[in-house]
């Protein structure tokens, strides 16, 4: 965190455009690796999935708390990680011990995931985590790392190695 920044940007606007902004800007710093030298037809490499970056930032978005702070979602681009963090902890069914298990879920903003639903963004059945879980591994990235307080949620995802 002490490292110059080299990209910032303060995203405003409806939820619907900060989250198709922030797609673009993500977007624009992962990487595709086209190597032309190893096989007889060129191999496209991404260092990230961008479905499984998605499904988090959606997941920071809906599930993040409103009330009693004027924090926002962070996203954060290292060299070597992406962090995602959503400000308020758990909520309702979720807690801290059963965080991202399978089938457990709740809705602190049932209205924001409505409207997520309706212009595309989510499904509205729990599955972002596992989506992109699977994403991560079938791209060869680490596992999906999770850091869980009351107070916020951060999701890192590794580069490969």
């Amino acid at each position: 965190m002490a490292d110059p920044v080299i990209d910032e940007e303060d995203i405003g606007g409806t939820l619907v455009e900060m989250l198709r902004r922030t797609e673009e800007k993500l977007s624009a710093h992962n990487r595709t690796m086209i190597d032309i030298v190893s096989s007889p037809t060129h191999n496209k490499e991404i260092a990230y999935p961008p479905a499984a970056i998605q499904q988090i930032l959606y997941n920071a978005a809906l599930h993040r708390t409103y009330e009693s702070t004027n924090s926002p979602v962070r996203v954060y681009w290292f060299n070597d990680r992406i962090e995602i963090i959503s400000p308020g902890g758990p909520y309702g069914n979720v807690t801290i011990e059963n965080f991202g298990s399978s089938g457990i879920t709740d809705y602190r903003n049932p209205n924001i995931a409505d409207v997520l639903k309706t212009f595309g963004f989510i499904q509205s059945f729990g599955r972002g985590i596992a989506t992109a879980r699977k994403l991560m591994q079938e791209n060869g990235n680490p596992d999906l790392e999770f850091q869980t307080t009351s107070s916020a949620v951060v999701c890192v995802l590794r580069g490969k190695s």
